[in-house]
């Protein structure tokens, strides 16, 4: 029987799946990227997947004249809630998400780069998925724009700088401000690739790389453990039939 497929949405190389890749994998689903990047003029179809994530990238959701892939990248989105498709929306894509669903989006006063606490709202301790979080977790982050919370959303977690750090929509789409797919390397190649050396020239004397890769020593274990224990649980929720093959007990 032929393997459940996800499409998942990438705007640069250097933002993939990072830890969420092999748990996709263990639980036995084939991955198709679609990089706009690459591809900026692509339009996949949704039939044959199961699920839809739409991963990060340095642009904002409203460059859509330097990036209209954006614009489809929010209709497809549309259209994939509509199904009632998992959806999981990372960073740009929790923002791209928050637009699709009526939400929108804007700039924070502060950029949130590095490891920070976010907090659980009630709905969030009780959420099937984010449950997994104490009260306040500390995650990696990296971005400059926030999220206004879209319309019948439930809104799962917030931090200092941005009030919406993690919504659901119904059962089956998540957005997550963070970067809980975020791994030791990933860090570090966000913290070297030419793309993001402007940023942190801009943040000097606020955001300390070298601090971060300190602190990336102290905490990306718990990271890692807390990435695959909360992601497994939104794997665990498809819904699959015959095919779905469940992840061990945590």
């Amino acid at each position: 029987m032929a393997r459940p497929k996800i499409l998942v949405f990438q705007h640069v190389p250097y933002e993939p799946l990072g830890t969420l890749d092999p748990l996709l994998k263990e639980a036995g689903f084939r991955i198709r990227y679609v990089n706009f990047g690459r591809e900026p003029e692509s339009r996949p179809r949704l039939s044959g997947y199961e699920a839809l994530i739409i991963l990060g990238g340095p642009m904002n959701s409203d460059q859509i004249e330097t990036y209209p892939n954006l614009i489809r990248e929010v209709e497809i989105i549309r259209e994939a809630v509509d199904l009632r498709k998992s959806v999981l929306g990372i960073c740009l894509g929790a923002q791209l998400l928050a637009k699709a669903l009526g939400g929108a989006v804007v700039r924070n006063k502060t950029r949130e780069i590095g490891w920070h606490d976010v907090d659980l709202t009630e709905a969030g301790a009780n959420d099937p998925v984010l449950s997994t979080f104490a009260e306040r977790q500390q995650v990696f982050q990296w971005h400059e724009d926030g999220i206004v919370l879209p319309p019948g959303a439930v809104h799962l977690a917030s931090s200092d700088a941005s009030a919406v750090q993690a919504f659901r929509q119904g059962d089956h789409a998540y957005g997550f401000q963070f970067h809980l797919e975020a791994n030791a390397s990933l860090i570090d190649r966000w913290l070297t690739v030419p793309a993001n050396q402007a940023t942190l020239k801009d943040e000097v004397g606020r955001v300390d790389p070298a601090g971060i890769r300190r602190q990336c020593g102290e905490s990306i274990d718990a990271l890692e453990a807390q990435s695959r224990e909360t992601f497994s649980r939104w794997i665990d929720r498809f819904e699959i039939g015959p095919r779905r093959r469940q992840l061990p007990s945590r």
